[in-house]
């Protein structure tokens, strides 16, 4: 049995490497029985301590979002058999409070179809967001392949599931929060990709324009890139490569090419020689991360992908050190974490990949 400090592979989502209120990053990867951890020392530092592992039983799918106010919440799928052998299947969380402090204890936000059973084994995967009030919103794909959101009242307990009203939603639910505190929803179909909006912090998201994409479930994520306006970026189905949409601008979609597996795509904004720019990642067919850059919004300024590093499980993960220095991290093949950041000279390049 693999030893429970080696991580199986990268989180379900592109958003696992993060920045702490402390100015530490911190990943957070999949492991055997739970997940593991890993905590940089000091803020920008090259140091990091771990991995250290908490355990989770019977976890399928492992995905996290952090608040304005640094917390961390794990958002996770559990799968179990009663003692008929009857599969139990519910969605579980928790939260981080501190970088490298110990995770509070789980508790179920339960499963949708609490009367029409025989449908509550068909759960689909969960997405998380956290608004800036610091309210969690679950959402799930159903066992009638629609969208449900459930969230905490102000007082921390569960309210009662919400039904987004979808038929056609596949796994890979993307949920995003922008600077106002709204939350904006992505589920792909199979002919395009569902799109709910929040018209403001805290109330009902309602259903928006489909875009169109075609997209490789799990492959969505959505960045903030103008002042409360997304941008969609996610793996084209039939194999094109990364696709890219403004929903609030209604433009066409917009191809970037790359040659990626049907992973998330990590998404940031950074400045790069003294610019605003859009940097993309993901793990492409040769299992290796690979990276580019562009002006922000302005996708047709043409971008170019570069591989780097060693072939990785998962995909690679994006973030800003205290710094502002461009991290980017990937899971190896041999379960450690490994790092490389940005240079101090100009532009994109980055140093040597370490291991943590």
């Amino acid at each position: 049995m693999p030893s429970r400090s080696v991580s199986t592979g990268a989180p379900d989502t592109a958003r696992w490497l993060l920045l702490g209120k402390d100015g530490r990053l911190s990943a957070y990867a999949r492991a055997e029985g739970g997940l593991v951890r890993w905590t940089q020392e000091r803020p920008g530092g090259p140091d990091w301590s771990g991995p250290d592992f908490f355990e989770v039983p019977d976890l399928t799918y492992l995905t996290l979002a952090q608040g304005a106010d640094g917390y961390v919440h794990f958002i996770g799928r559990r799968e179990r058999r009663d003692g008929d052998g009857k599969k139990l299947v519910d969605v579980m969380h928790t939260v981080q409070y501190q970088s490298g402090r110990p995770l509070m204890d789980w508790r179920s936000a339960g499963n949708p179809h609490t009367k029409m059973v025989e449908r509550a084994p068909h759960l689909g995967d969960p997405a998380v967001a956290v608004d800036t009030a610091g309210t969690v919103h679950v959402f799930v794909r159903d066992g009638v392949r629609s969208v449900r959101l459930r969230r905490e009242d102000k007082s921390g307990k569960w309210e009662g599931w919400k039904d987004l009203k979808s038929s056609e939603a596949l796994d890979g639910i993307a949920a995003v929060v922008t600077s106002t505190g709204r939350i904006e929803v992505f589920a792909p179909t199979a002919g395009a990709t569902e799109h709910w909006a929040q018209e403001k912090r805290g109330s009902q998201p309602q259903r928006a324009d489909d875009i169109p994409l075609t997209t490789a479930p799990g492959s969505g994520t959505a960045l903030e890139t103008g002042e409360d306006r997304l941008t969609y970026y996610a793996v084209d189905a039939l194999g094109k490569g990364v696709l890219a949409h403004r929903p609030a601008a209604g433009g066409p979609v917009v191809p970037l090419g790359g040659e990626p597996d049907p992973g998330p795509t990590a998404a940031l904004r950074a400045t790069v020689d003294g610019h605003d720019c859009t940097v993309l990642a993901h793990r492409s067919r040769s299992g290796r991360p690979a990276i580019a850059a562009f002006p922000t919004e302005d996708e047709d300024a043409g971008l170019w992908w570069a591989e780097t590093g060693e072939p990785c499980l998962g995909s690679p993960a994006l973030a800003l050190d205290a710094h502002g220095r461009i991290v980017i991290a990937a899971i190896g093949l041999d379960g450690t974490l490994r790092l490389a950041r940005q240079k101090e000279e100009s532009g994109l390049a980055l140093g040597a990949w370490v291991r943590a």
